[in-house]
């Protein structure tokens, strides 16, 4: 018997298909890119064209977007620092079976603080989580701000805003770090092949 959070009596289910049949047929190792870093970052630009490169390469993935995982997944959440953790820790679970399927599975959330995207590293077997940091200055995102959020939570509107009255904890040893050069932000097909080319050379491109 086991007992797991605060289910009892349950028992895990083992299938004869497991994840290695299923990446041999995918031709392909699933893993999770997990995007972070503040709104306007770039991170869902950063993810759709991810997405659609690896796609160009006959690779299967799914994007998981904090915002449209909101609508659905986790509509009953709100910003508080205890719905910020379940939020995250939801769409990790969610990530990691994505994962297990043999999908490359790009999750691009906010996902301020630290121990909680550690507690989703912490899900997946070592290597399979990469983490990728858009480390764009406030000033840059506060210019861009395509959702107007900035502008309501420097009046005030909106409270816990990251980057604003609520904190952003930087990843401390991320797997990929994106940042400007000289001033100027990369295109996005440029940090799609940063990311697809360290794909690549750790194996999750082809049959393992």
């Amino acid at each position: 018997m086991s007992t797991v959070g605060n289910s009892t009596n349950i028992f895990w289910h083992e299938c004869p298909v497991g994840k290695l049949e299923r990446q041999n047929l995918l031709n392909q190792r699933g893993c999770v890119v997990w995007i972070t870093g503040l709104s306007g970052s770039g991170k869902s630009t950063l993810a759709c064209s991810l997405g659609r490169e690896l796609h160009s390469r006959g690779k299967l993935s799914y994007v998981l977007d904090g915002d449209n995982l909101r609508h659905g997944l986790n509509k009953n959440l709100g910003f508080s620092p205890e719905d910020r953790t379940e939020n995250i820790r939801r769409v990790g679970e969610v990530a990691k079976l994505f994962a297990d399927a043999g999908l490359i599975c790009i999750a691009s959330l906010i996902s301020p603080y630290r121990k909680d995207r550690d507690a989703c590293r912490a899900m997946l077997p070592d290597g399979n989580f990469i983490e990728v940091f858009m480390n764009m200055p406030l000033e840059v995102c506060e210019g861009r701000d395509p959702k107007g959020l900035y502008k309501l939570a420097r009046a005030g509107k909106i409270k816990g805003f990251t980057g604003i009255d609520d904190p952003y904890e930087p990843p401390l040893n991320c797997e990929i770090e994106i940042q400007q050069t000289d001033g100027v932000c990369p295109a996005p097909n440029e940090m799609a092949g940063q990311v697809a080319s360290y794909l690549g050379e750790k194996g999750f491109l082809q049959e393992q």
